[in-house]
């Protein structure tokens, strides 16, 4: 079961909402090899507002993420893309359904 999770809402530049998209889009690659990483979602709530959405069995792969390329990336990219700086919750799981 997976234990704790990342919560990160991302609010776009105006004219950079199609670079945060493509940015998202094109994770997933480097999410693909995290083995930590037991499930990634990237979403769009309108035309300006993203998240991510992560979770982990275990603290240890939560800290590696946190720690990843995918972290790295959007951190050096934050000021040219996002509005905002990242809102990075952490919460737990309570509960899950997943893809056996």
């Amino acid at each position: 079961m997976t234990r704790v999770a990342i919560y990160v809402e991302l609010t776009a530049k105006p004219g950079r909402e199609e670079d945060v998209a493509r940015f998202l889009a094109g994770a997933r690659d480097l999410i693909m090899a995290e083995t930590g990483t037991v499930a990634w979602f990237a979403v769009r709530f309108d035309n300006v507002t993203f998240a991510i959405f992560d979770a982990f069995n275990e603290e240890a792969g939560r800290a590696a993420h946190l720690n990843g390329a995918v972290a790295a990336a959007l951190m050096a990219n934050a000021s040219e893309l996002l509005a905002k700086a990242p809102e990075i919750r952490q919460p737990s799981v309570l509960a899950d359904k997943l893809p056996s």
